[in-house]
Order: structure tokens, then sequence, then C-alpha cells
């Protein structure tokens, strides 16, 4: 367990803070990360600085059933809620991975197979009873959590990207979250950059995430000979030099540029604002990626577009949980 603070972060002035039947103005939320990699949570204060979080592995092997997941989230958020003083609570903000029906969220992740169709938010209005508690995609927590206080602070046309287990994305236009006919709007992951390439989850085939996705590089560099098992090895080698690693996070890179091409043509953006797990691996990603982005974006307004790794690092989807109470008039359409 760890305290965070987040010195970049301005807190608004007191009378803006959210004031909810007799819950103090100041008083913080508490926000859910729930992906295929990692369980994640925080205690987060109104100007979006975390006051303590907390982060597991995500029991994820062949034996978990969907209330064993449920229970190791639930003795997870009491012992962060506890550690921070048992404060009162404006509301609980959840990102958490999709597919899932919105805005009522029984949730059914791709890569979290315990779950499907879990009752993700009525379970947390059972825990927290009379609390606002709204769940959105793990990857529009994070698109969220960086117009709000990271990198596209100050810009109203942005895409939010999540590269880790899975790819997916948020999408903010004209300052305001877009949720599609169904809450998935935004979600890049499913476009298909090869139509000839791997099978996806969704059972499609070519899509950004079946190529870029950590599990899928993995799989492709040990086709190419490579031994290692992990995202996070394959990286290590990408920078030492392993000439199939470094053609792995070239070959993800392009096709991570390839979607957000088309995207920027489509959508008009600003920036594009990149986290997770893989884009932890820098210039290997990043260089590939700014070279096809640029080779295919050649409309004028297409080239202004930036893509820069999330500015808030691996807490972006935390603070974006956070700002769906905090901030609803922007980022909550749903019903509460």
């Amino acid at each position: 367990m760890t305290a965070t603070t987040a010195t970049t972060l301005v807190p608004r002035p007191a009378e803006a803070a959210l004031e909810a039947g007799g819950t103090p103005a100041d008083a913080p939320v508490l926000a859910v990360d729930i992906g295929g990699t990692k369980l994640a949570a925080a205690v987060v204060e109104p100007g979006g600085r975390i006051a303590v979080s907390d982060r597991i592995p995500t029991p994820n092997n062949p034996g978990t059933d969907a209330e064993g997941l449920w229970r190791t989230l639930a003795a997870m958020l009491d012992k962060l809620v506890a550690e921070a003083g048992g404060p009162a609570l404006a509301g609980v903000g959840v990102g958490c991975g999709g597919p899932m029906t919105w805005p009522d969220a029984h949730v059914s992740p791709l890569n979290i197979p315990a779950w499907r169709d879990f009752p993700l938010r009525d379970r947390l209005r059972e825990t927290y009873p009379g609390l606002p508690v709204r769940v959105h995609n793990d990857a529009i927590c994070l698109a969220i959590g960086e117009h709000w206080r990271g990198a596209g602070r100050g810009r109203d046309n942005m895409l939010g990207m999540v590269v880790s287990t899975g790819v997916g994305g948020g999408l903010i236009l004209n300052g305001r979250l877009i949720d599609g006919a169904s809450g998935n709007a935004g979600h890049i992951g499913h476009i298909v950059v090869d139509p000839t390439g791997p099978t996806c989850e969704c059972g499609g085939r070519g899509c950004l995430e079946a190529i870029a996705r950590g599990p899928g590089l993995v799989a492709w560099a040990r086709e190419e000979g490579w031994h290692g098992t992990t995202g996070v090895a394959l990286a290590a080698d990408a920078r030492r030099g392993h000439p199939v690693a470094q053609s792995a996070m070239r070959r993800a890179g392009h096709a991570l540029g390839l979607a957000i091409a088309s995207a920027t043509h489509l959508c008009d953006l600003e920036v594009v604002s990149i986290g997770g797990g893989i884009s932890q691996a820098g210039a290997l990603l990043f260089d590939p990626l700014e070279e096809t982005l640029r080779t295919y974006a050649r409309m004028e307004f297409a080239r202004r577009v930036s893509v820069v790794p999330a500015a808030l690092g691996q807490t972006s989807g935390l603070v974006g949980a956070a700002a769906l109470i905090f901030e609803p008039d922007k980022y909550w359409t749903g019903a509460d």
C-alpha cells in the first residue's frame, strides 16, 4: 500500500467541490481501476490528488470464479478505505475493462474470463449504500483523467488510449466525453489495421488489439523465435537490441500509427494520450508509431495532432474514475 502525491494537480476551489446531501464539500471519491493485469484503487481528493492507493495483480488463473474475484476486490477496497481513515465519501467511480452494458455495468471483460455479465455496479451499490456509483470502460476513464488533469488539459478534442493486456480508448470532443449509443464510443482497439492479421478475442480479424496488446506481441515474438513470456521481458530485450523483440515493438507501433491516423481524420483530434503497460516501452513503441502516423495522416488538419505518453502515468484511470463523480457535467451522462 502506498501513498501518492500528485504535485502537478491543482485542487479546485472549495466552493466548487461536490456537495451531496450531508457529505462534506471536500469529501474524497473511492476510485477503482479494473483490468486484466491489475486491480487498482485510490482515495482521490476533489482536485484530483491521490491521497492513498493500492494495487494488486488481477486473480486470473483458471480456477478463479466470479465471486472469488469480487471478494478479492471488495477486501482491497475495505483495506484502502480503512487506511485512509474511513472518510465520508462523495461516491465511487470505477473504470473496468469491457465490454459492458452501460450505464448499469454488467461487465464481461474480454481479458477477465471469470466475469461474464457480472453486476459490478449493483454489487458496489450494495457495499456503499446511498452513494453515487458510476462505472465506465477503463480506457474511457484514462481518457477522462488525461483530459481533466493530464496531457489533454486545456484541449477540447482528444483520444485517450490504454495499450496493455488489451487496447481500448475514450473520446473527448468539444470538451465532453462522447459515450455513443451503448457507451462504447472511442473503442479504437477494434479498428481493423490488417484484414489478413491475427484473429481477435472479439471474433474479428486484424484488430489493433489483436496485434498491439501485450499478450499478442508476446505470442508473435515467440513464433519468431523469442523465448520470453511477458510483455515486460519483451520490452527489456528490445532495449538490449534483441532483433525479434525490436521487430515486435515496431509491429505494434506501426499498427497504432495506422489506427490513430484513421481516428484523427475522423474526429479532428488535437492530442492522443497513451497509457498502459506496453506504452512504458517508450521510444521503442512511439518512434515507429510516429513514423507511421506521419506517413498516413496527410490531411493538413490531421498533421497537427500530437501523440504523447499519459501524463498521469499509471494513475490516469483512477483520476478519471474519480472525475465521473466530481465532474459529471463533462463526463457522465448515464442514470444514477
